[in-house]
């Protein structure tokens, strides 16, 4: 597979990036080239291209200008020339769109042939990408990396400048064949602002991350020496924030909520790394007011001797920096108003340190999974300061987080990306498949069920592989419709031919042809049709139900915790202010409240009738109380051996096959049970 990606932004080199040099030049070139190196040790690829855009810059000699190629194995730089020499920030580059289309059309017509599929990085690539496939049909994915409207979001308008980038980012997701998200807010928030590009286009896949140099950190006497001109007891804990100087990162905040809460300055210094400077002068305009803001604060609530912002650092620094936080027993806080992944809070993870980072974004998806902190509200300082506050005065508490990073290296490696990303790749350039006639379908909850024991994943996967043209494979969860599409591409299941998500309130179909899913908007309507959203909270808020994230609240779903409350009488306080809702409780721990006649139950009952199939061409498995409606309804239900909830013991239950094994293992020990005896 040859592989073209196109990258406008920033100082792009294959080797000794300055980054810093300016505001285009940072993250989404790491995770370029480490995405292309992690490519290019699979033997499937063949040659990887990545373009960018010549310049000539007085500072940097000629290592940039056009036509200057490099080449390092399989991966190949082309530097395109536009006519324009001079360097150009991602604000202007929409000028030179025509110029870099033609350059890029010839680049490909030079190629001894096509690359099989194009990759584009951020909204101008797109454009290019989109010209390549009108011309020549080659299919693209995009990368937004950081996405106008949701700075629009975040600062409350959009100039000129903006509403250009935003008009460009519609333009380059309209034809992409997918497009590649990095956290679950970003598919699920983030895109919902652009209409242009619709849920079932778009993959999660968190990126890869080289944090070799995060795990072994140690504390150096350089980094304790720059502190050590800040700070009038160094050994208290260290409350670290690493960011670039601008506003969304909302480091003024941080500040502010350090300074609102006296107890927690007693038990912790506050420590900001925000890029270099000689003078303010030197910083752009906005960093340049940012760090205004910040000295202006500490100087305002008079936190001289408790807060540190260094001037200058190496890279060899950073590492550093998270060890000695570590050694504190400190924490590191991301307080970005909105975090569209969140590598910061990675590296500390690696470097087993706790974080307390924002519950708008990336970080959802990585504290979700890892364990290692607490998500809080970026707007609100108390809310920031109580969560550090609770860390570094609670040893264990610190200890568990702190234990629980490691976790992040194994589950955010390049080559757990790779898998799921060059499926897809392959997935969007194979060769178009017909509709299969299927006859029957199996429907399985993913947690604990599907998942669980990867050798009997495999080998479930191994039957369903030869099953495929005749059984059709459907998903029913509690996750959301891109959360288990996330899961499951990361644990090597085939795209499942429908997904029921969110608890049966959503259902995705998997069309072969268009290579994509789309909604079933019938059951969209029904359950949304039967749902008032206002009405729903009132009586939560009254009966004190503590909601789940938002991303886990949407028209005609509203999720909370269970917290030792009594489902039916949850349900009948619900009965009594009129509403008619499904209560689902599960695990001991959730509760969400559905539309009327909704859930995986109907949802089961929707699909097969959509199918044309009758109930006893279908089988479901599942483990726990979120699965109850589906297994009741379905004649040939499995419960698995691990089963939670009670299910095992359930009388309604009775005519389900109880199996032995658990997992995956149990849901094939049931389903070749109902082949054996030819009920299914």
């Amino acid at each position: 597979m040859f592989v073209c990606h196109i990258a406008l932004q920033g100082c792009l080199t294959l080797s000794d990036v300055p980054y810093g040099i300016n505001a285009d030049t940072g993250g989404h070139i790491t995770y370029l080239l480490e995405l292309a190196r992690a490519s290019a040790r699979d033997p499937a690829i063949d040659r990887i291209d990545i373009v960018t855009r010549g310049f000539t810059d007085a500072r940097l000699g000629m290592r940039f200008e056009a036509q200057c190629a490099e080449a390092s194995g399989k991966i190949r730089l082309i530097r395109l020339d536009d006519g324009d020499p001079t360097y150009l920030p991602k604000e202007t580059l929409h000028e030179r769109h025509g110029e870099l289309c033609e350059a890029f059309l010839a680049y490909l017509r030079n190629l001894d042939h096509l690359p099989d599929i194009v990759h584009a990085h951020y909204a101008d690539a797109g454009i290019l990408a989109r010209k390549a496939k009108e011309e020549f049909g080659i299919p693209y994915v995009f990368t937004g990396h950081s996405l106008g409207a949701v700075k629009r979001e975040v600062i409350g308008g959009a100039d000129a400048s903006l509403r250009t980038r935003i008009e460009v980012e519609e333009r380059a997701l309209a034809h992409a064949d997918a497009v590649i998200a990095s956290s679950r807010d970003e598919a699920e928030a983030q895109y919902a602002h652009y209409d242009s590009i619709d849920a079932g286009r778009i993959r999660v896949i968190p990126p890869g991350c080289d944090l070799t140099r995060f795990e072994s950190a140690r504390p150096s006497d350089k980094v304790r020496a720059d502190l050590a001109h800040f700070l009038r007891d160094p050994a208290k804990p260290m409350l670290l924030a690493i960011a670039r100087p601008v506003r969304k990162k909302n480091l003024l905040g941080l500040v502010e909520a350090y300074a609102a809460d006296p107890d927690l300055q007693a038990a912790a210094n506050l420590v900001i790394v925000a890029g270099c400077r000689s003078t303010l002068d030197d910083l752009e305009t906005e960093c340049r007011e940012v760090m205004q803001e910040l000295i202006e604060a500490i100087d305002r609530y008079d936190l001289y001797g408790k807060v540190a912002y260094p001037k200058n650092h190496e890279p060899a620094d950073i590492p550093a920096y998270y060890a000695l936080a570590r050694e504190s027993g400190g924490v590191f806080v991301n307080p970005a108003l909105n975090e569209p992944f969140g590598l910061t809070l990675l590296e500390a993870a690696a470097s087993r340190l706790p974080v307390v980072a924002t519950d708008s974004g990336g970080p959802n998806d990585i504290v979700e999974r890892c364990n290692n902190g607490e998500l809080v509200c970026p707007r609100d300082p108390l809310a920031i300061a109580a969560a550090c506050r609770a860390i570094v005065t609670d040893r264990r508490k610190w200890v568990l987080y702190a234990t629980a990073g490691v976790e992040a290296v194994a589950a955010y490696d390049w080559n757990a990306h790779r898998g799921p990303y060059h499926r897809l790749l392959q997935e969007l350039i194979g060769p178009l498949a017909s509709a299969p006639q299927w006859d029957r379908i199996l429907i399985c909850d993913i947690d604990n069920t599907l998942l669980g024991d990867r050798e009997a994943l495999r080998e479930f996967l191994d039957w369903q592989a030869e099953q495929s043209d005749k059984i059709a494979l459907g998903i029913a969860t509690g996750r959301s419709f891109h959360s288990a599409q996330a899961i499951l591409a990361a644990e090597g299941v085939p795209t499942p031919d429908v997904i029921i998500s969110s608890v049966g309130t959503r259902i995705h179909w998997y069309d072969r042809k268009k290579r994509c899913f789309s909604e079933d908007s019938d059951w969209r309507r029904r359950v949304e049709n039967a749902w008032n959203d206002d009405a729903v909270r009132e009586v939560a808020d009254e009966l004190g139900l503590r909601p789940q994230a938002l991303l886990e609240q949407h028209s005609g779903k509203a999720s909370f915790f269970l917290d030792g409350n009594d489902p039916e009488a949850v349900l009948r306080a619900f009965r009594n202010g009129g509403l008619r809702v499904e209560i689902v409780a599960s695990h001991g721990r959730y509760l969400d409240i559905l539309s009327e006649g909704t859930g995986k139950g109907p949802a089961v009952g929707h699909v097969a009738d959509k199918l044309s199939l009758t109930q006893s061409r279908v089988v479901v498995a599942g483990d726990s109380g979120n699965d109850l409606t589906m297994l009741r309804a379905c004649p040939f239900p499995i419960v698995v051996g691990n089963a939670s909830d009670g299910l095992a013991q359930d009388p309604s239950l009775s005519h389900a096959y109880r199996a032995k094994g658990c997992y995956a293992a149990g849901v094939l020990e049931g389903v070749r049970h109902y082949q054996a005896q030819g009920s299914w």
